[in-house]
């Protein structure tokens, strides 16, 4: 089978499509055909060598096709069942071996592509609004990266859950994306202060949570955002890590809370991430959650797709067809 294999850590073209031995199911694992891989930036950072993993490797973590074999000990599945998951690394393949506590099925009404779409992401923008810190209505908040696949799908759960949004973008084309997800307002940062027109339009108060996923350039402005006791919350790096900080910083913007969500610690039973993945398909089932797609590329073009990713010249959801 052909998949994309990493040899040693670096910029794009470090994507190697290779022939590789198809895998063969385990104890409690499924094979599943690969109808879509998601492209995430956690993926960059296993490429770059930011996040360590063992040389080579298959890059990706999410994905969803067709299970074609099943492994002893697995119960619940069945061959020819659409399905889906996140977290096991070795999707930029055409077929792989998947811990069978680690799929959902697909249900009718909602694409597969669709689904591979939303797995990461998807739960992500689901447990920040829901749990790191729920949204209801009366609150506001600001999200970085508003147009993006993780922001689009986070901008319209906080909206379903009644709260004020503030979208962050970078041109004139994402803030229209970012008020068709539902934000109220819209900051073009490459042309307007962001801490300015925050307190603009909060009248000086400042938000209650900043959902923040570029890091390093927006960090800073991202705190001086927020209310006194208010929540800041970096659930990504796209513009590099962010660096030690003096905690003391917290005490004096205003006693505000700083955390480092990850989607491994919300989805840390298998009841918490069926239960975050039935959510997402029953809102994409009533037509309530939108998912923006905004290029497919063919398995063998995945070092373009990653430099697509890191240019953000697209807006949604990059995804790999084997």
């Amino acid at each position: 089978m052909k998949a994309i294999r990493v040899h040693e850590n670096g910029g794009p073209d470090v994507l190697r499509y290779e022939d590789v031995t198809e895998p063969q199911p385990r104890n409690g694992e499924a094979l599943v055909r690969l109808a879509a891989a998601g492209i995430n930036y956690i993926d960059v950072y296993r490429r770059t060598g930011m996040y360590p993993v063992p040389l080579p490797f298959i890059p990706g973590t999410e994905g969803a096709g067709t299970v074609t074999a099943l492994g002893d000990g697995v119960t619940g599945f069945s061959v020819g069942d659409r399905v889906a998951y996140e977290g096991p690394l070795g999707a930029y393949a055409q077929v792989q071996a998947v811990p069978a506590a680690k799929l959902v099925k697909i249900p009718d009404g909602v694409a597969t592509d669709v689904a591979a779409a939303v797995m990461l992401q998807g739960m992500t923008a689901h447990y920040l609004a829901t749990s790191t810190y729920p949204l209801a209505p009366g609150m506001t908040c600001l999200v970085h990266a508003a147009a993006g696949g993780t922001g689009g799908l986070l901008v319209q759960i906080a909206k379903k859950r009644g709260a004020r949004v503030i979208g962050a973008v970078g041109t004139q084309a994402k803030a229209e994306i970012a008020r068709s997800a539902g934000a109220d307002e819209t900051i073009e940062y490459t042309t307007q202060n962001v801490v300015a027109e925050v307190k603009r339009l909060t009248d000086g108060r400042g938000v209650d949570v900043v959902y923040d996923s570029v890091g390093k350039t927006t960090f800073d402005e991202s705190l001086d955002c927020l209310r006194p006791r208010g929540y800041m919350v970096l659930f990504g790096a796209s513009s590099g890590a962010v660096p030690p900080f003096d905690p003391q910083i917290l005490n004096r913007k205003g006693s505000l809370y700083l955390t480092r969500p990850t989607l491994g610690n919300y989805t840390a039973t298998r009841q918490e991430m069926v239960g975050r993945a039935t959510d997402l398909f029953a809102w994409i089932k009533a037509g309530e959650l939108e998912v923006r797609i905004a290029h497919e590329y063919a398995l063998k073009d995945a070092a373009e797709a990653h430099r697509a990713l890191e240019s953000r010249r697209l807006a949604g959801k990059i995804l790999l067809v084997p």
